[in-house]
């Protein structure tokens, strides 16, 4: 995929470097791809705990199919960086019994729709054991890749799993959107003592992020369960994780210049839900907006719209809560199809006029 000479790559860029995502307050910054954290992570985890190992395919001699693995298989050999035949249910169920032993894998899937054929070791094996063994065997395995659309791969490779697998009891989920996600999200994966699943997006690996020194330090972790709040505003929250991140900052940054301010949320995690943050955010706009790439049906948009119904938020409701999703059909392989099944920032701004009613008319006229 030749990301660099795509004009709308490169303005996502552009608009991206303008911005800094860190949450620390450190005054120098280094641009990093999400791909370049992602390395350092698993890098700095493997130097840090010697019981930590990779395994996927073409992970190793090859550097990865996305390079996230580059340079690994050369520091740590063979037996620490394990390339696989294409075989997912073998070696998401070694990976699987390997934790059981004690030791850490990192399961790597060239993409989340291959999870699908290793899907009971994920939900049988590693979800349940910790329960099923009445808290004696912990289940330390990290399952990372590529999650939802791409570009130009159809139905197949374009799915996203987030709330398949945020539906699990016994699996932590998370979905990092910029590089300081990507880093503090999986070295917190890799030190969980529990599953988790990093859903990343194959359209942000080649982007440049601003990363503080805090954040490229090896003791920089990012807690699981906590939201962060990309762009403060007071009048509609827009809810989002991975890649629609950016899609909802998009919508803000035009809704801004009609009056309308925005209170941007990247969730990070998916589960655990960091409901508080949202809640909190209601409170102060009393509309709500939610965005993901998935389908509708039993989506995390309808978890957290339900989480909202069933709590006190409810009543700081001025108006019903909004959903912004992928189409509800299978990824289609035509690029222009294949953007109308995506979510898009204007699907975002006129979620924003439904919900906000007079006011943003008002803004425009």
């Amino acid at each position: 995929m030749a990301l660099k000479s795509s004009p709308v790559v490169f303005d996502l860029v552009t608009r991206l470097t303008r911005r800094c995502f860190s949450t620390s307050k450190a005054v120098s910054s280094k641009l990093v791809t999400v791909r370049d954290a992602l390395n350092q992570a698993i890098d700095e985890e493997m130097e840090r705990d010697e019981k930590v190992f990779v395994m996927g395919e073409e992970v190793a001699q090859y550097d990865g199919a996305y390079k996230v693995t580059r340079g690994l298989w050369k520091k740590y050999g063979d037996k620490r960086v394990i390339d696989t035949p294409i075989t997912e249910a073998g070696f998401a169920g070694i990976a699987v019994g390997a934790a059981f032993a004690g030791l850490k894998p990192i399961c790597e899937f060239m993409t989340f729709n291959f999870s699908m054929q290793a899907i009971d070791h994920i939900i049988n094996s590693a979800a349940k054991t910790f329960y099923m063994s009445a808290g004696t065997v912990p289940v330390p395995i990290v399952f990372r890749g590529p999650n939802g659309a791409a570009a130009g791969v159809a139905a197949q490779h374009s799915q996203c799993f987030g709330a398949w697998f945020m539906h699990c009891p016994g699996l932590k989920v998370v979905m990092p959107y910029s590089a300081e996600d990507a880093k503090g999200l999986l070295k917190a994966a890799i030190r969980d003592p529990d599953p988790v699943v990093v859903l990343e997006n194959e359209m942000l690996y080649g982007v440049p992020f601003p990363m503080s020194d805090e954040a490229l330090s090896k003791d920089f972790v990012l807690p699981i369960g906590k939201a962060k709040i990309e762009r403060a505003g007071d009048h509609v929250t827009v809810v989002c994780a991975g890649r629609t991140t950016e899609t909802a900052l998009q919508a803000a940054n035009e809704l801004a210049g009609k009056g309308i301010e925005c209170e941007v949320i990247n969730l990070r995690s998916l589960r655990p839900l960091d409901f508080d943050t949202i809640a909190e955010s209601v409170r102060k706009t009393h509309h709500l907006i939610t965005v993901e790439q998935g389908w509708p049906n039993c989506g995390v948009g309808a978890e957290i719209c339900a989480r909202v119904m069933e709590s006190a938020s409810f009543f700081e409701l001025d108006a019903p809560a909004w959903r912004v999703t992928g189409a509800d059909v299978p990824m289609p392989y035509a690029a222009a199809l294949e953007a109308r099944a995506l979510p898009a920032p204007h699907h975002v701004v006129a979620a924003a006029a439904a919900v906000l009613g007079n006011r943003i008319s008002e803004a425009v006229n």
